[in-house]
């Protein structure tokens, strides 16, 4: 019988190590706090350094161990780098939470231009693909490891605001997902994707307060109300744990039943 003393047990990480990409704000900031509360050592990764070692230095201040690495997951030396510096500072890759991204909306596919295409899907998907390739030799090192990737609510269903090339960018990550899971799954990687709506980021706050669509938004979700920063967290710490042990290949709706609406 699993008491609650044990269950709450299977959701800690223990003395995992993390890598987080986008890391230094947003549901990236939120998870790597999580992650160190759940007994993480901490790797934040991410363009912006000043912000990123804001959370470094939040972290430390709890009492936890955290490092900043800047990297920009669209360019390969960057991420291989940023996997050899957690490995360094904390001796191994457990965990990896690969969450930066990018969202341009607002022009049809026609008049989406060729540079925006490239853009968005050289951060989102070639940045995923990137980030995998070195993260994952390194769990293999450690005997396994637990990989969540950021995909969207549209990455499965699609919508009509000029945001082609995240939609596909998005969907391609949970195709990407489901590959990685099959073919390492007997080396004890798991490999999942969290697909959020709408979520209450200071960043869609401002959206929506300059466009005046936060009710029109809002309706898009059936429970009646955006996500928040903490929901996703908890949701990629319960994939990333042994709690989700038997989970992979998997690209799990976070998103106030949106998708099946």
């Amino acid at each position: 019988m699993v008491t609650p003393e044990k269950e709450n047990a299977l959701a800690k990480l223990g003395e995992k190590v993390a890598l987080v990409t986008g890391g230094s704000s947003g549901i990236g900031r939120t998870t790597a706090l999580l992650f160190a509360k759940e007994g993480a050592k901490v790797a934040i990764a991410s363009r912006r350094q000043q912000e990123g070692q804001n959370v470094v230095d939040e972290i430390r201040r709890a009492g936890g161990e955290a490092i900043f690495v800047r990297t920009d997951v669209s360019i390969a030396d960057d991420c291989a780098n940023a996997v050899d510096k957690t490995v360094a500072a904390f001796g191994k890759l457990d965990v990896a939470f690969n969450n930066a991204g990018v969202e341009v909306f607002g022009k049809p596919l026609a008049d989406t231009d060729e540079s925006t295409w490239d853009f968005v899907t050289g951060i989102n998907l070639k940045g995923m693909f990137l980030s995998m390739k070195y993260e994952i030799p390194e769990m293999l090192k450690a005997g396994g490891g637990a990989i969540v990737n950021m995909s969207s609510t549209y990455g499965i269903v699609a919508s009509a605001f000029g945001g082609s090339s995240y939609h596909a960018s998005k969907e391609g990550i949970i195709g990407l997902t489901k590959a990685a899971a099959l073919e390492y799954a007997k080396q004890h990687i798991r490999v999942n994707a969290i697909c959020p709506a709408f979520v209450a980021t200071a960043m869609v706050e401002t959206f929506l307060e300059e466009t005046g669509m936060t009710d029109q938004i809002k309706a898009f979700h059936p429970v009646g109300r955006l996500g928040t920063e903490l929901e996703m967290a908890q949701s990629v710490v319960f994939l990333a744990s042994d709690a989700a042990s038997f989970i992979t290949g998997t690209a799990l709706s976070v998103d106030g039943g949106m998708a099946a609406a």
